[in-house]
């Protein structure tokens, strides 16, 4: 079973960047469909961007052209970099590992963009 934990959130101005990472230990994060969800104050929780398979990305509406997925197999570590943010990015962000039906989540990383 992987485990993950996330690091890399925090406060920014809007229009700043910020990378999250999520290092994966237990197992390897390619026998996982690896991505990033996010869940903004009092709303659900959201997908916000996955590698789907080898060279291959999917990114929501809101973050497409704004927010890039990457994982570094030799560290066992995917990231999100996330450029020109908004107020609307801020929620916790929350890395996942999907295989076979389940589902499994870092404790999350708090991003809160606000001047």
């Amino acid at each position: 079973q992987v485990h993950l934990v996330e690091s890399g959130g925090g406060l920014v101005q809007p229009g700043g960047s910020l990378r999250l990472s999520c290092v994966a230990s237990g197992s390897n994060i390619n026998l996982y469909h690896m991505g990033w969800y996010r869940q903004p104050p009092g709303k659900q929780r959201e997908l916000v961007a996955r590698l789907t398979s080898i060279d291959n990305t999917y990114y929501s509406d809101s973050v497409k052209g704004r927010f890039t997925i990457s994982a570094d197999n030799a560290k066992n570590t995917v990231y999100l970099q996330m450029n020109s943010l908004k107020s609307e990015d801020t929620a916790v962000y929350y890395c996942n590992a999907f295989r076979f039906g389940d589902h499994y989540w870092g404790q999350g990383a708090r991003v809160t963009v606000s001047s």
